[in-house]
């Protein structure tokens, strides 16, 4: 639930809420604002129940705020992380991910290889939980288990080395302010900055193009980044197919064809 408390002020509340759900997310607040790149949205309280946050009032994006942001979030990812999987400090524990009232843990871990982690953390979990659900077929069952073999063996490994992640990086986690894109919503954790841009990709930030070019400004990506996308959609779309079914689930059968096999 979300409730305002005054006029400067945001209260993202749920009594119910898995214990340190909201101490988790603040503590990725914390991670993304001391990488001193992107605004991040203010916390100015936190408990069991609910985190008080800062009230933002969104505008209309403009060209120099995409480049600016853009320039932002590149500088978050070169912040860095210990190593591949790590929560943010000041959080012991699995993290988060997905809606509020239906968040799914999100393990963390140590792992000096990004394959390596994604395979353990996020494509072996998420398949079992597909397969519990009785969500996906055998066949999407065996790419997504082919996928976690590549990636275990390091097929898909680059030299990039760990970023700092907001790790839920959708565009209605990206809320444009007269003081700039500010990140909200946050599944912090140290992974590929690919994965970043690649959830900007898939639900269709508004200025992508311009956010791209000022991200490159800071850090090149590596050539094929755009067909790349795909492969750290995997697990996003794999959540949603969980949560939501429908056309997820379709969508989850052909990213896991191409990578899978």
């Amino acid at each position: 639930m979300r409730e305002g408390l005054t006029e400067a002020t945001f209260r993202k509340r749920r009594d119910d809420a898995p214990a340190g759900f909201f101490r988790c997310e603040a503590a990725g607040l914390a991670w993304l604002r001391a990488a001193g790149g992107a605004p991040v949205v203010e916390v100015l309280d936190v408990d069991e129940r609910g985190l008080t946050l800062e009230r933002l009032v969104p505008v209309a994006p403009t060209r120099d705020a995409a480049r600016t942001f853009g320039r932002g979030l590149a500088t978050v990812h070169d912040a860095g992380a210990d190593a591949f999987g790590v929560a943010p400090p000041g959080w012991d524990g699995d993290g988060f991910f997905g809606p509020l009232d239906a968040p799914l843990p999100m393990p963390t871990g140590r792992f000096d290889r990004w394959g390596a982690f994604l395979a353990a953390c996020r494509v072996v979990p998420v398949t079992r939980a597909l397969v519990d659900a009785r969500v996906v077929d055998d066949t999407v069952v065996r790419d997504l288990d082919r996928l976690a073999a590549r990636l275990d063996a390091g097929d898909l490994d680059d030299d990039d080395r760990p970023a700092r992640l907001h790790g839920d990086l959708w565009s209605g986690n990206v809320v444009w302010t007269a003081a700039g894109a500010t990140l909200v919503d946050p599944a912090a954790h140290g992974g590929h900055r690919e994965t970043d841009l690649a959830m900007l990709r898939l639900f269709g930030l508004r200025r992508l193009d311009d956010v791209l070019d000022g991200y490159a400004e800071v850090h090149p990506l590596r050539p094929g980044a755009a067909g790349r996308a795909g492969l750290h959609q995997v697990y996003p779309v794999a959540v949603h197919a969980l949560l939501f079914g429908g056309g997820y689930v379709g969508q989850l059968a052909t990213l896991v064809r191409r990578w899978g096999r």
